[in-house]
């Protein structure tokens, strides 16, 4: 008589089972290639990871991720969709994230003059400490400004969009957010204007130095899609077409940050390579995120509608009557529903959508349900849009929710938001990859709600799509009739 096998099913550290991980890569290049039309032409973002969680029955897969040839020298993934198992991205004893900014593929160093980035630094690198302190420093030293460097610059703004609407209709709002904002970062920061110093279309230079970082993971739909596909996303375009527009940039950097330059050299940096770093860290983080998200903010508050705007008027004003008249950040920090705006349009529409890191040594994840290996050197990679509307966490959450996060029972889902690259609930720090000017970007938010709704009682606006945010034209504005 023979005893039957038993076989003792592998479990992970809290009682998961471990499984192996589906999906494959496919054949090299040809495989690569495909996914790459999938997910930019043949399916769009949405479908191609809805169809491989429906196709695996998995929110953990292995797949090939853009740009592919002849970009990435490896486009291969595991891909991390539900809020559980994308939490390892944000842990760094788990992911080393040296080069991992804009995933499989690195955009030339020559358009950061030979140095890389903060970014692109893992914590473990000494340099990762001593430019996050940089940027630490600089927030710190001008934190005072943000409030009235954004107030000059987005009243300005609306200005143009009155005027505008009485003279000629609806206003397409994103190029006047490109050109308000970059001249509030810098002003906030720096206290200087590009567009005074460079000229009108300073920003224009800035947007066209991110273009060059970013094109092979954007599509503009404005030529043939095999043609498109050829230009933006097979090669790097060449960095000396945007050389020109570096110089003058460089130079506005380098004459308007002259404090912040003495106190990198006093901490041991090279005055030339704490420039480069400072330039990357206002436009491409700071400048970068605020030209995404402020438009975020518009779609989600026309989609809510006049209820929700008169419920949000309210608590703005009654905050800046009871503070004699001013917007303060103490003021801003009362005004829980506008908080809750914010986050939420945070939660729905990170401005960073992608998160990538490579395994430091044989991990294993879990998903809500079942755990999977990943080995030492594997890329995961992980879309945060997936994560952060896991319905497994957030009731509702591929919903916008104005209040979701009020209240006590509220703020204990902000460890889920994590559009930071860490929980809401975290702080920044030299020992991880989270965004220094986390609080700043809140604050930011904040403030568009509150300078909206203190100067009209609601608006209408039409949304659309553009390669990195959404598409906002204002149709109308009702005056503020309180104050």
């Amino acid at each position: 008589m023979t005893t039957p096998k038993t076989t003792t099913e592998e479990l992970s550290p809290s009682g998961l089972p471990v499984k192996p991980i589906p999906g494959s890569y496919g054949l090299p290049f040809f495989s690569s290639l495909r996914s790459r039309l999938d997910f930019y032409y043949f399916q769009g973002h949405h479908l191609f990871f809805s169809s491989r969680i429906s196709r695996y029955s998995s929110t953990v897969f292995r797949v090939n991720m853009p740009p592919g040839p002849f970009l990435a020298s490896d486009s291969r993934v595991v891909a991390v969709l539900d809020a559980h198992s994308f939490s390892i991205l944000l842990d760094s004893s788990k992911v080393d994230k040296s080069d991992t900014l804009t995933g499989t593929y690195l955009p030339s160093l020559s358009l950061y003059a030979g140095y890389r980035p903060l970014a692109y630094l893992d914590t473990s690198e000494q340099r990762h400490t001593t430019l996050k302190n940089l940027i630490f420093a600089l927030l710190a030293s001008r934190k005072s400004h943000f409030v009235s460097s954004f107030r000059d610059n987005f009243s300005s703004l609306f200005d143009k969009v009155d005027s505008g609407l009485a003279s000629s209709g609806p206003v397409q709002l994103n190029e006047l957010n490109e050109s308000a904002s970059f001249d509030f970062m810098c002003e906030a920061f720096f206290g200087a204007k590009p567009s005074s110093a460079i000229g009108p279309n300073a920003h224009k230079m800035a947007l066209k130095w991110l273009f060059f970082q970013l094109h092979p993971l954007i599509t503009l739909n404005v030529l043939p899609k095999f043609l498109e596909d050829l230009l933006l996303h097979t090669f790097h375009l060449p960095a000396f077409l945007v050389a020109s527009d570096y110089k003058a940039l460089n130079a506005f950097f380098s004459q308007s940050a002259t404090q912040i330059l003495d106190q990198a050299q006093e901490m041991g940096l090279s005055r030339d390579e704490a420039l480069h770093n400072i330039i990357f860290a206002t436009i491409f983080n700071a400048y970068g995120g605020v030209k995404i998200f402020l438009p975020v903010i518009f779609k989600w508050l026309a989609k809510a509608g006049p209820n929700l705007h008169a419920r949000l008027a309210r608590e703005v004003r009654s905050v800046v009557r009871s503070d004699n008249g001013s917007l303060t950040p103490a003021g801003l920090d009362r005004m829980d529903l506008v908080k809750s705006v914010v986050w939420e349009s945070l939660r729905m529409d990170p401005p960073v959508e992608y998160q990538y890191g490579r395994a430091r040594s044989d991990l294993i994840i879990e998903s809500h349900d079942v755990a999977f290996r990943v080995k030492k050197g594997e890329m995961i990679f992980g879309y945060q849009p997936f994560a952060t509307r896991d319905e497994r966490v957030f009731v509702n959450g591929r919903e916008f929710v104005a209040d979701r996060f009020v209240g006590k029972e509220g703020r204990k889902l902000l460890r889920y938001v994590v559009w930071s690259n860490g929980a809401e609930t975290d702080e920044p720090s030299v020992t991880n990859k989270q965004c220094p000017g986390k609080e700043m970007v809140v604050t930011v938010g904040r403030l568009l709600v509150a300078e909206i709704f203190l100067r009209y009682d609601t608006f209408t606006a039409d949304v659309g799509v553009l390669p990195l945010e959404p598409k906002i034209t204002i149709t109308s504005v009702n005056k503020a009739t309180d104050g």
